[in-house]
Order: structure tokens, then C-alpha cells, then sequence
């Protein structure tokens, strides 16, 4: 009886002990099954972004880690081969919310002023801070929407102590030939989806840009007093998407919406909420310890709002 009992117990004790193989294809599936989680986490939930530039600062600053929100906005597929400006056919889930006045939003940027397609793909953080529908203007510096004063971020800054009164243009100014300037700008509607404009050669600068990319190809052209899309005239043009303004806290060092324009719903990737890491970006990653000594421990875990 006992004899078998220990014959039992050894064949139960060969069966826990795991070839190296076993252990191997063990911990492969284990790896796999970490890839495909991380996966699915930074796909749908949660994206990290790093600040390059100091057009957020001082609410954000530059070597400073961000995590992203996607879900609240609507996740979505990769829209590109990472590394690489190669575009990949995308899904998007519904969104909690959409953008909101005030939001820190992560983008793809949508290119220059007058560019059919940036150069290369890149994200963007910046606040927004008109939404579709809304008439936004700016008085020398001060932002009003839809006639009002808009909410001033707690971190806003300005580094050059003039305006640039109204009247002064700025050719680089979006849209082209507006006669504005960044600190006296507008008034300017924001696009609203379904939003019916009608067109002339006086105002097709806004739209130009606008048109072309949602035909993915320059389909507008002016002959005379008429304006013409993909060689037909045209009088109006119905907006296809909700379109959002987006402005930089450091407000006279900040290339944003002022300068290349509106951002497309479909190009919103989510909404920064907290710093995870953040560093002197200026120092080589070759002077490595010198660089872990430039750690920001107090911006680690930091809310961003």
C-alpha cells in the first residue's frame, strides 16, 4: 500500500518538474502574452507623448512624459507604421466626450498653413481652445470666444513684453492674406460639421487648405470671380467633420493654430492628464548619469491641466 502511495507521489512530483523546453515555450507565451496586453493598453487606453518644444511651458515643459488619454476622446488604430510617415488604414471607437474648452489635447499635427500633407508625421500637445462653432478673436494678446474672455490657464506666459497692434500683418498668419496678426487676430469662425459656407475669391484662403487635404489632392482653384473644386464651380462647401483651435500656454513662443490652422476631429489622438518622467532633454543621453542627475523628481506623477 505505502509502495504505491510513493509510486503515486514520485510520478506527481516528475510531472511538476518542467523540461527546459516546457519552460522555454512557457515563458515565450508569457512574453507574448505581455506584448499583446501593452499593445492593446497603448492602442486604446493609454498613449505616452514626449514635449519636444516650450509651447506649453510652464504648464508643461520641455523633456517632460506625458501620458495620454485616448479612450475619452475615441481610441483608435495605429494610423501609422511607427518610425515611419507610412499611413495604415484606421478604426475609431466611439468617444466618451469630445475636446473641450480648456482640454491639453495630443494631435497629429495636419500640416503648414498651406501644405497638402506634412512633411513627416508628428504629435502635437497643445490646449484647445476654440471648438467647432465657435467665433474666436484675440485683442491685443487676450483671447474672446464667442465675444466673451476666454479662461485664462494658470501657467500662461508671455515673453515679449509688446503687441503687435492691430493692422500690423504677419504674413505667415493662417489664412493667408488675413492682414492679422498673432496678437490681434480675427474674428474667425471655427468649422462646425454639416456647417454650409459659401465660397468667393475673397475668402477661399480658409478653405483652400481645408479641401484640398479632405480630397487628398489640390482640387481648388480660382478662374475670375468664380470658384472652382476638382474642375467644377462651386459656390458652397459643406464642412465633413468638427474642427477644433488650438493655442499654446507660452503664447509668443508657440507655433499653433494662429499659424497653420484649424485641426481636424479625425486627427485628435487624447487628452494629456499626467507627467511620468521628466528630464534636461539638453544633455546628450551619452552624458547618461549626468542626465539621470537632471531628473525633475518634482514633476514625476504631476496632474497636467
Amino acid at each position: 500500500m505505502n509502495s504505491s502511495k510513493n509510486e503515486l507521489r514520485n510520478s506527481k512530483k516528475k510531472e511538476l518538474v518542467k523540461t527546459p523546453t516546457q519552460k522555454f515555450l512557457e515563458f515565450i507565451k508569457n512574453l507574448l502574452f505581455a506584448v499583446i496586453a501593452a499593445l492593446i493598453i497603448k492602442t486604446f487606453l493609454i498613449e505616452t507623448s514626449r514635449v519636444p518644444t516650450g509651447s506649453m511651458e510652464k504648464t508643461i515643459m520641455v523633456g517632460d512624459f506625458l501620458f495620454v488619454n485616448k479612450f475619452i476622446y475615441g481610441s483608435s488604430s495605429p494610423r501609422n507604421i511607427p518610425f515611419t510617415n507610412i499611413e495604415l488604414p484606421y478604426f475609431q471607437l466611439p468617444a466618451v466626450r469630445n475636446p473641450e474648452h480648456g482640454d491639453i489635447v495630443v494631435f497629429e499635427f495636419p500640416g503648414g498653413r498651406d501644405e497638402l500633407k506634412p512633411k513627416e508625421i508628428s504629435n502635437y500637445v497643445k490646449r484647445c481652445i476654440g471648438l467647432p462653432g465657435d467665433t474666436l478673436e484675440i485683442k491685443n494678446k487676450v483671447v474672446y470666444i464667442n465675444g466673451k474672455r476666454a479662461h485664462i490657464p494658470p501657467h500662461i506666459q508671455y515673453l515679449m513684453d509688446y503687441i503687435l497692434p492691430k493692422g500690423q500683418t504677419q504674413p505667415d498668419i493662417f489664412p493667408k492674406g488675413s492682414g492679422w496678426n498673432k496678437d490681434n487676430y480675427g474674428p474667425l469662425v471655427i468649422p462646425k460639421k454639416g456647417e454650409i459656407v459659401k465660397l468667393t475669391p475673397q475668402n477661399i484662403e480658409k478653405w483652400r487648405t481645408l479641401i484640398n487635404r479632405n480630397y487628398g489632392k489640390n482640387v481648388v482653384s480660382v478662374r475670375g470671380n468664380q470658384v472652382f473644386i476638382d474642375n467644377k464651380p462651386a459656390e458652397t462647401y459643406t464642412v465633413p467633420q468638427d474642427y477644433y483651435f488650438m493655442m499654446g500656454d507660452n503664447r509668443d513662443d508657440s507655433f499653433d493654430s494662429r499659424f497653420w490652422g484649424f485641426v481636424p476631429r479625425e486627427k485628435i489622438v487624447g487628452q494629456a492628464f499626467m507627467i511620468y518622467w521628466s528630464w534636461n532633454p539638453s544633455i546628450p543621453f551619452s552624458d547618461f548619469f549626468k542626465l539621470l542627475g537632471s531628473v525633475r523628481i518634482n514633476r514625476i506623477a504631476k496632474l497636467v491641466h
